[in-house]
């Protein structure tokens, strides 16, 4: 048994999907990639291919209340992007760091307690260093409780003609946040296409913040891409286009509307907990440096 690896989603979501849809809001990101990956090919994210894999056990060495011979832990790596990696035994995750085989790895994310088990056997490996990148959470929304009153003017559906505004803002959010642009420009096609990106705008008309939300996949959608540019922060716009986003997936029939948050911005955080968000499960991002590199942060 083991890990396996494929370039492939379908063949991936053949043999990890139940696995993964046993919880859905903890795995709502590796499900929503490997569904774009679908759609939009397998460049959708950089031009190399996408990896993908999944573990179980060795006979008899399935975890107590499991099926021997389930999958227990998956991993997608959409290349320049990092590894993202489900929760799952510790053993699985020192494993795939073990036999990584492709180019070295510079970053990794996903599951808390998974990635602190890679990380420890991927330096050990390697001899490099790591350091917390980022700390984030994953909530779901119980009882959708709007900001009252709210600020003036009304969500609108980004169009075609907003694209320029979108890419935009795009590109300043992950600029802001130093990651590039998942997917590039195609990205914004996309969510426009499927109508993926409120905007809120001013009783004037002007744009002054956006809020998107993911296509549905399996009874969940995650809001994403929520941005204020800085001249018109502090003013309620961000929480309203949540909010506006937050009903429409619930309008959709989303039984899981989800949302993921930096731990390091307490701003936002209380934000979405006075909306209605509660944490589910905590994720990590590290770094990993060469030893005797200067650190860029605290350690794991």
């Amino acid at each position: 048994m083991g890990w396996t690896t494929t370039n492939d989603p379908d063949r991936f979501l053949a043999a990890a999907e139940d696995f993964l849809q046993s919880r859905p809001v903890e795995n709502s990101v590796l499900l929503t990639v490997c569904d774009t990956l679908r759609r939009r090919g397998l460049t959708a994210y950089g031009p190399r291919p996408p990896v993908m894999g999944w573990w179980r056990p060795a006979t008899g060495g399935a975890p107590a209340g499991t099926l021997a011979g389930a999958v227990q832990a998956a991993f997608v790596q959409t290349p320049p992007h990092p590894p993202m990696l489900s929760r799952g035994p510790d053993a699985a995750a020192r494993e795939l760091a073990r036999q990584w085989t492709g180019e070295p790895l510079a970053e990794a994310r996903g599951d808390h307690e998974a990635v602190t088990a890679f990380a420890d056997a991927w330096c050990a490996r390697t001899g490099t260093r790591r350091h917390i990148a980022a700390r984030t959470r994953v909530h779901a929304l119980g009882e959708l409780t709007p900001r009252r009153p709210g600020p003036p003017g009304a969500a609108g559906t980004a169009v075609a003609a907003d694209r320029d505004l979108l890419l935009r803002w795009s590109r300043e959010m992950a600029a802001e946040i130093g990651i590039p642009l998942p997917g590039g420009d195609a990205v914004v096609d996309d969510v426009i296409a499927h109508g993926g990106r409120a905007l809120w705008r001013t009783p004037d008309g002007e744009a002054v913040a956006m809020a998107g939300r993911s296509v549905e996949i399996r009874g969940a959608i995650r809001v994403v891409a929520v941005y204020t540019p800085p001249e018109h922060r502090g003013k309620g716009y961000a929480g309203a286009a949540v909010t506006a986003v937050s009903q429409a997936a619930l309008d959709a029939g989303a039984r899981h509307v989800l949302l993921v948050t930096d731990l390091a911005n307490p701003v936002s955080n209380g934000l979405y907990r006075r909306l209605g968000y509660r944490p589910v499960r905590d994720s990590l991002h590290v770094a990993f440096t060469a030893a005797g590199a200067a650190e860029a942060g605290p350690s794991t």
